[in-house]
């Protein structure tokens, strides 16, 4: 390869930045945004949680 080890680290360190600033919190809110309708959608179709 031809690149220099300046630009690999200038590579990583944006690679590092995209994923701890774009991509963590994202995949933090759909996974709680699944979890959330989930289970909402759950207690549509059986009640909630002690009701019977």
């Amino acid at each position: 390869m031809s690149s220099t080890p300046n630009d690999e680290k200038k590579l990583e360190f944006r690679i590092f930045i995209f994923l701890t600033v774009f991509l963590a919190p994202l995949l933090s809110i759909l996974l709680v945004s699944g979890l959330g309708f989930a289970i909402w959608f759950g207690q549509i179709l059986t009640g909630p949680p002690g009701a019977g």
